[in-house]
């Protein structure tokens, strides 16, 4: 066995952002170390220099951290394999390369760019599979030697053989069987020096004992050419596990045509990183009921990649943002005090002070009301400042003839409350509709305006309590000063 312990890796290329598809190989990575006590690797695969972005490596560490995978080994936590990121063992793949160039497993090719592209046009007319024709296998080794002493541009290729079965046990989908008269002599060393994707993966995943190689289903293409690469070498060859492909809505791939595929951008909006984990997690796999809410210890315990499944999965952003309300009406006050206090110094608030115990009121008030915290500030702006006006649509429906006289008198009542709590402002209303002969309605939607500037939101009563009697009467005032 390559390792006593399972041993997995993500390994994504630093090209940007990390794609919601990304964060999910991540996450079955993750989910499946955890689960059998394993070790999680992270290791950065940057050898296609010409796509390499700047600072995409901290920012994927970053978006890692706040996702709340952490990594037993990688680029800043060393367990002993590294180095872990590719562009630091560049020596490493040469000297593999050179032994399989002694072996006869790979060979030199000198082919210029214009022959390449000839025998592609070539193979094109032909309605023939496009693939390397072995020219340079057969250069003699004076001719090859002399080309290298010479500097000729060069790359290196995998010396693939003819009329064999690679056969390839994938976890998730069964045994599939690749003719490798259809695999193309890969390119594993560039002539910029640079290992292909092919080399470096397999390489890596040997040296690092990597047991398991999870990764999405764009990969299983590449895989008999993995598969012959270990072969070649004479290792051990690692159980493959190739995750479906995530969906739009109209089954074709997702895309950022269609929509935010980054999970930086989720994290922008306001999406809480349990519930992108959760609705993630379940993009692909599911424990075999129709269970739907997970925190992230819960999907440790259940996850298998027995249950992944074959057919593509569908983004289903509805589902997502109903995933952030479940999951935001689940967490503690103390935490969305703490993630209110971050929207509210971003915010046109952020001169006024707010007490812990006000703003728990005001989350308590509207769990039932919101998906994400920043619509704290959103939906109820007047929890934090006075009405800057009042909602038209509302004034006509509400605002009566008798209003303001109505407004009137029951402020003056509740100008005599001792300390009021809810129940007191709600018996003051009640008693002020019987002296005026009137339903509670005729002042419970004047007084909601008053207080609110708004039609809706939670009970005008615990509106009220929460603002207290002083701003209470603060806002009847200005309300009946304006609401002539």
């Amino acid at each position: 066995m390559i390792s006593d312990i399972v041993r997995v890796r993500f390994a994504p290329s630093p090209t940007g952002y990390l794609h919601v598809g990304g964060l999910r190989t991540a996450l079955y990575n993750y989910l499946f170390a955890r689960h059998t006590s394993g070790k999680f690797i992270l290791r950065i695969e940057d050898t296609d220099r010409a796509r390499f972005v700047p600072g995409a490596v901290e920012n994927l560490i970053d978006t890692l951290r706040w996702s709340g995978l952490t990594y037993d080994e990688g680029p800043d936590k060393d367990g002993g394999f590294g180095p872990y990121i590719q562009s630091e063992r560049l020596e490493i793949y040469k000297e593999y390369t050179t032994r399989l160039i002694n072996s006869g497993k790979a060979y030199y090719c000198f082919c210029t760019p214009e022959r390449l592209k000839e025998l592609r046009e070539s193979q094109t007319e032909q309605k023939l599979q496009g693939k390397y024709d072995k020219h340079c296998l057969s250069l003699s080794a004076d001719e090859i030697q002399n080309k290298l002493n010479n500097n000729i541009p060069h790359v290196v290729r995998l010396n693939v053989p003819a009329n064999e079965i690679v056969t390839v046990h994938d976890i998730i989908r069964g045994t599939v069987e690749f003719d490798s008269n259809t695999v193309d002599d890969q390119v594993l060393l560039k002539s910029d020096g640079y290992p292909t994707y092919h080399l470096a993966n397999v390489v890596d995943d040997h040296l690092m004992k990597i047991t398991h190689v999870i990764r999405g289903e764009e990969w299983l293409p590449s895989t008999p050419k993995h598969v012959l690469l270990y072969n070649a070498f004479g290792w051990e060859i690692p159980e493959f596990a190739h995750l479906p492909l995530l969906l739009n809505p109209d089954k074709s791939k997702l895309s950022k045509r269609q929509g935010d595929v980054a999970v930086e951008d989720y994290r922008s909006k306001g999406f809480l990183k349990e519930a992108l984990v959760n609705f993630v997690a379940l993009l692909g796999w599911n424990a075999g009921d129709d269970r739907e809410f997970y925190y992230l210890d819960e999907l440790i315990s259940g996850f298998s990649l027995e249950r992944v499944n074959k057919s593509g999965a569908v983004f289903n952003i509805e589902k997502l943002n109903w995933l952030n309300f479940e999951h935001l009406r689940q967490k503690p006050v103390h935490e969305v005090i703490s993630m209110l206090r971050t929207e509210l110094k971003s915010s046109d608030f952020s001169s006024y002070e707010f007490p812990d115990n006000y703003l728990a009121q005001v989350i308590e008030s509207m769990r039932e009301r919101v998906s994400f915290v920043k619509e704290l500030l959103t939906k109820s702006p007047y929890f934090f400042q006075l009405p800057a006006g009042y909602d038209e649509a509302t004034l006509k429906k509400r605002w009566k003839e008798d209003s303001h006289l109505l407004l009137s008198k029951l402020r003056d009542n509740f100008v005599r409350l001792s300390d009021p709590t809810k129940e007191d402002f709600e018996n003051s209303l009640h008693n002020t509709a019987l002296e005026n002969n009137v339903g509670n309605g005729k002042l419970i939607h004047p007084l909601r305006l008053a207080v609110s500037g708004m039609g809706e939101g939670p009970g005008v009563f615990d509106i009220v309590a929460i603002l207290g009697k002083e701003e209470t009467i603060k806002r009847i005032d200005k309300a009946l000063s304006v609401l002539t």
